[in-house]
């Protein structure tokens, strides 16, 4: 099993969590579409590689359970950024992103069994509360929200600081190889001191200091 350094630390682990591959893939060969040429040897995955079921949330849902989502989602999350970091291939990653999909959508469906009202609540809360849909103005609901899953789940909410952190990424992926780095030969060296200087045929262009 290798162990590799995933950079990205889950930084935007809510916005993983949540996107569907599909239109995830599709985003990406936008983006690469200025700077990529597709030719006849290009393979594009099937339709039906790419249909998934959708997270059917609104923002203050995705919002209101990010942290619990992030922690318990963590492992599916940390590998899909690692393939996408590492293989720089959408394609390639479309089985982990179907991973994160599937464990959101396996979260929400544990979160509504359990803690709906709580969930709801809070979700309400973060919509209505601010433009910004911040934290600081729904602490009483998120008290509540964290106990109902600390209750039913044994989970503790994660601390702000833990998704910023760089993770160590245990993964089952063979690591790419590495471009060999190319080696150059020493620069000419510089000639002789005893090799013959005669003055410039038609002067130096440094003439005022001659």
């Amino acid at each position: 099993m290798d162990i590799r350094i995933d950079s990205y630390a889950s930084a935007a682990l809510v916005k993983i969590s949540c996107c569907v591959v599909g239109k995830r893939f599709r985003l990406i060969a936008q983006d690469c579409s200025a700077i990529m040429v597709i030719t006849n040897n290009t393979t594009l995955p099937e339709e039906s590689e790419l249909n998934v079921q959708e997270l059917n949330l609104s923002s203050a849902a995705l919002r209101a359970g990010s942290f619990h989502l992030g922690k318990q989602c963590e492992q599916a999350n940390n590998e899909f950024m690692l393939c996408r970091q590492e293989l720089d291939d959408p394609r390639a990653c479309l089985a982990e992103g179907r991973a994160v999909t599937s464990c959101a959508l396996d979260f929400f469906r544990k979160v509504k069994k359990s803690c709906h009202e709580e969930f709801t609540q809070y979700a309400t809360c973060l919509d209505k509360s601010s433009g910004t849909m911040a934290f600081s103005h729904c602490r009483k609901t998120q008290g509540v929200f964290d106990k109902c899953i600390k209750d039913n789940f044994d989970w503790d909410r994660p601390s702000y600081g833990y998704f910023s952190r760089a993770k160590i990424v245990k993964s089952a992926r063979e690591a790419p190889k590495k471009e060999e780095k190319v080696s150059y030969p020493d620069a000419t060296p510089g000639l002789p001191e005893d090799y013959p200087k005669p003055p410039a045929k038609y002067g130096s262009r440094f003439h005022w200091l001659e």
